[in-house]
């Protein structure tokens, strides 16, 4: 059975942010199909785009898992829904669970349903501050720099975070 490396983004910002970020980790990691390889710290973070919201609780992840892309943002999509994350009324609103598949192997995917790497995972510091917590050194597949580049290269104006 092949296997995968997958880092995926967790964020909440409504009810208990904490707890449901920790339950939607071990949702995902508790069957045999992903386990849980690294993880990055909680960080308490400051909404981007739509700021008229609670600041989130977010994290990063990296699972090793036998599930292929699709399958994996399906049982990510599952997991926000059981969590009570329902269809969000405004773009980058507030959301009991945010799970985001940011890079799968090293590869590339372009499709109506998905886009790997993540297509603002780079603009973000919410993701890429975590990131570097797991591995600075990991190389964007498509923009070709590190992690660590893109975070220090980051035009961070209102993404404020803290360690939780």
């Amino acid at each position: 059975m092949e296997k995968h490396i997958a880092f995926i983004s967790v964020g909440s910002n409504m009810g208990d942010k904490l707890e449901n970020c920790k339950n939607g980790i071990a949702t995902l990691t508790e069957s045999r199909i992903s386990t849980l390889k690294k993880q990055s710290k909680f960080y308490l973070t400051e909404p981007v785009d739509y700021k008229d919201q609670d600041w989130f609780v977010n994290s990063i992840v990296k699972i090793e898992t036998i599930l292929d892309p699709f399958q994996l943002f399906n049982k990510l999509q599952s997991i926000q829904r059981d969590a009570g994350r329902i269809h969000d009324t405004v773009k980058y609103g507030p959301r009991v669970l945010d799970l985001d598949i940011i890079l799968f192997d090293d590869i590339v995917i372009d499709s109506t349903k998905l886009i790997i790497p993540h297509p603002r995972m780079h603009k973000r510091c919410f993701v890429l501050k975590p990131f570097c917590d797991i591995d600075p050194k990991i190389v964007h597949p498509v923009l070709k720099k590190d992690m660590q580049y893109l975070l220090d290269n980051l035009d961070d104006n209102g993404q404020r975070t803290r360690d939780l």
